[in-house]
């Protein structure tokens, strides 16, 4: 398909620089046989059934951006070391002392350069074609972990961080209440408007409630370049679904209950996961799946997630689940209504078409 398929026009004021509170007093636009709704967040067990799972991503957003100077000798001048500010957002671990990230200025880092990001330095080990830099840190492990809390900032993403500094609200407004493990460059932006208090309403329902972990990277907040969509690459991500919660979910399937996947990386990795008969199976590694319209999915049945970016790769996999054009209708409701928009915006409750 062609990427201009999934183009809309976005008024800037319609962009949440800080969401509501509390979260769950969001709103909630409700998409289900081609019928809209306007709710709010709190409503959403409402719309759940005894038996139903609600599957999260329990990932952790870490400080990955990291402010810093590239150092390279001087070849004219002997003794002397010519420096650059540099920005690096990591992206994702691939060992434990080696990150990939991206960097700006992007075309003013090569290979053995060394980036100082205050007390933490680093070489560059490698430079892509895809963008991404691979950074060898000089420390590993635990300790690597403590230095990049101890240097970098919360990584807000691109339109909220162009229109605003982070603070330390960010420290906590862009985290989920049931983050679990460390990895995250972004955060699950959909579990962002759960309170314990809606949490407890679901399982008071009598839904079951389950967390798998996928480490969302920068790429996330990169645009679609290619014409066409069959042109992208995707990033990969690191995930984990345990073999515990993939049968929990076969069993949800096969008594007749639905998988409700909050976020659309959750709903990627179980995606991932999940042959094509529609088993769920355990899973630990990496996933580079791209979800655009034709797809067939074979795990999840209703979605959760937060309006998206023009031509962007989530707004591809939601007119997948909804249908192109009934998405197209709903954002175009949600833009008259004024929801607010993006990873503090308002949420959607989406029901699978077909």
């Amino acid at each position: 398909m062609k990427t201009a398929d999934f183009d809309f026009d976005l008024p800037e004021d319609r962009i949440a620089l800080r969401p509501v509170e509390p979260r769950d007093s969001a709103r909630l636009l409700v998409v289900q046989d081609g019928e809209l709704q306007d709710r709010v967040i709190r409503d959403l067990p409402g719309f759940l059934r005894p038996g139903d799972a609600l599957v999260f991503n329990d990932t952790r957003v870490i400080p990955a951006r990291l402010s810093g100077v590239r150092e390279r000798p001087d070849p004219a001048l002997a003794g002397e070391v010519l420096t650059v500010e540099v920005e690096a957002t990591l992206h994702h671990r691939d060992a434990p002392d080696v990150w990939s990230a991206f960097m700006k200025p992007g075309k003013r880092i090569k290979a053995g350069d060394r980036i100082r990001f205050e007390t933490l330095e680093a070489t560059v080990a490698d430079k892509g074609e895809d963008g991404l830099i691979t950074l060898r840190f000089d420390i590993a492990g635990p300790a690597l972990d403590d230095a990049i809390r101890a240097v970098g900032v919360m990584p807000l993403p691109p339109y909220i961080a162009a229109k605003r500094p982070e603070d330390d609200r960010d420290l906590t407004d862009y985290q989920t209440v049931y983050a679990q493990h460390d990895g995250s460059v972004a955060a699950p932006t959909a579990g962002l408007h759960f309170t314990p208090e809606l949490l407890e309403a679901i399982r008071a329902k009598g839904v079951t409630t389950h967390a798998v972990t996928l480490h969302v990277g920068a790429g996330t907040f990169l645009p679609v370049k290619a014409d066409d969509t069959a042109d992208h690459k995707m990033h990969s991500e690191w995930g984990e679904v345990s073999p515990a919660t993939a049968a929990a979910l076969n069993a949800v399937h096969a008594n007749g209950g639905r998988i409700v996947c909050v976020g659309t990386t959750s709903l990627r990795l179980l995606e991932s996961a999940t042959t094509v008969e529609g088993e769920v199976q355990a899973f630990h590694g990496d996933t580079a799946i791209f979800i655009t319209p034709g797809y067939r999915f074979r795990a999840v049945d209703v979605l959760m997630t937060n309006f998206h970016l023009p031509k962007s790769t989530l707004f591809m996999l939601v007119s997948a689940f909804a249908g192109l054009e009934t998405m197209r209708a709903a954002y175009a409701h949600a833009i008259r209504d004024r929801y607010r928009f993006y990873s503090y915006g308002d949420g959607s409750l989406l029901f699978r078409a077909g």
